[in-house]
């Protein structure tokens, strides 16, 4: 067998040195043959057994794994989605819509692997070619007709998806100015879009400015967004448990809120219609969505609402705010922490961002890792502007506050760990969910 790691190597199997962003394989190839591989695939050097040097190791796997599981892949509609943000969301929409609609899809993304009940963690948000085949494989042994792909710009950078062709690519947004390699950044995001099959559906914001990048003529292109786009969202009404509005011609009521989840939503509507189906179809089994997990999710408490969100970095945590702002009838409370051995030095710029655009904030910890807790929130309140805050360091007594403090129409934010179910402290991970602690609280 084929291994690309070389711990699972066994004997009588074939190592490929890999390279990749932190590992190269080639160091590697030694533990390989200790473990009992009997040939190495690799780009350069001499060992002793059978040796077969290519040019590209990453080429020749992807040429490998097509022909392996090309009569599988023929079998299965790829849907990839990048952007900066909205992925997720974007993708569970569609993975809902089309599973309510009685068509068996997968999903592979930042939350994991889920293909018709079948649910597995993965390494990365796009794994790596070896490991995105083996489920490409998984989801149409699973009697899956089609696998919704989250892209990261990363993953197109180290060539996680070489070799896939597309039946369409859903571009949610491009948010750039908090990045230096912005021209770079941007053109990783056209990538998908060349991989799309023979006349496949690009399917782009057009209210995003950056949209005519993606625009490339040999594919079919569907707009959404503005007013003289294919699908304008128009009429809107937003409420605490409920968005209602028009996409094109039709008008959409969705148990879902916060303005952009119209965005994903239509990006969503739009592919569900690529793949036949109608819109009196997909309208009914809109009716059926719920709130994707750790992305505006939200429960309603009296006449307040409480949204948990996996924001945790300036751009997300931004446009969150900004989202509940526009929303929101009363008071802002945010709850935030950082990670530790993460983003220090942008620690007391999000400090900054949340005090200045909430009523109050209660800073605690998120997963600290082997840093101080303590000095984790000193990093986000240092130097601070506004003084509504304090600091809770345990995370479930912040929330439990943060609850406390609502009274009619305001809204609690919980931010940073969104869908994760456990707290990384030290080298442990132990059980933590910021949505399961809300429901303890708010039933006692």
């Amino acid at each position: 067998m084929l291994r690309v790691d070389s711990r699972k190597v066994e004997p009588g199997d074939t190592f490929l040195a890999l390279k990749g962003s932190y590992k190269d394989g080639h160091d590697y190839i030694k533990h390989a043959i200790d473990k009992g591989a009997v040939c190495i695939i690799a780009s350069h050097g001499e060992y002793s057994v059978k040796t077969i040097i290519v040019e590209d190791t990453r080429s020749y796997l992807a040429n490998y794994l097509k022909d392996l599981y090309l009569e599988k892949i023929k079998k299965i509609k790829l849907i990839a989605i990048t952007g900066t943000t909205g992925k997720t969301t974007t993708g569970d929409i569609l993975y809902q819509l089309l599973n309510n609609l009685n068509m068996k899809t997968a999903y592979i993304g930042t939350n994991g692997f889920y293909a018709n009940g079948l649910f597995q963690e993965i390494s990365s948000t796009t794994p790596d070619l070896y490991e995105l085949y083996e489920l490409i494989n998984k989801a149409v042994d699973n009697e899956c007709e089609t696998l919704i792909l989250e892209v990261s710009s990363r993953a197109i950078t180290q060539r996680h998806v070489e070799g896939l062709r597309f039946d369409a690519v859903i571009f949610t947004n491009f948010i750039a100015h908090q990045r230096k390699d912005k021209e770079n950044y941007l053109n990783t995001k056209i990538e998908p879009f060349k991989m799309l099959k023979k006349a496949g559906y690009g399917i782009i914001n057009k209210k995003d400015s950056y949209y005519n990048y993606l625009t490339l003529n040999q594919n079919k292109n569907i707009f959404y967004g503005t007013i003289d786009s294919d699908y304008p969202i128009r009429k809107i009404k937003e409420t605490y448990n409920y968005t209602e509005f028009n996409l094109g011609k039709n008008t959409i009521k969705q148990p879902l809120i916060g303005s952009y989840n119209m965005f994903n939503y239509a990006a969503a509507y739009i592919a569900a219609k690529t793949l036949n189906f109608t819109d009196e179809e997909i309208i009914s089994a809109t009716l059926s969505l719920h709130p994707v997990d750790g992305r505006f999710d939200f429960l309603q408490y009296n006449d307040s609402l409480i949204i948990i969100d996996y924001a945790y970095d300036i751009d997300t945590i931004n446009s969150v705010i900004k989202e509940v702002k526009k929303l929101s009838k009363g008071k802002i409370i945010t709850i935030i922490g950082c990670g530790g051995e993460r983003r220090k030095e942008k620690r007391s710029l999000i400090g900054k961002l949340v005090t200045n655009n909430s009523d109050f904030t209660i800073f605690t910890t998120d997963n600290p890792r082997h840093e101080n807790e303590d000095e984790i929130i000193n990093d986000l309140t240092n130097n601070l502007e506004n003084q509504n805050y304090q600091t809770i360091v345990n995370r479930k007594e912040a929330i439990k506050s943060g609850i406390n403090m609502l009274k009619d129409q305001d809204i609690l934010l919980i931010l940073g760990k969104g869908h994760e179910n456990y707290q990384i402290i030290d080298n442990e991970k132990f059980p933590f969910k910021d949505r399961d602690e809300v429901v303890k609280i708010i039933k006692s």
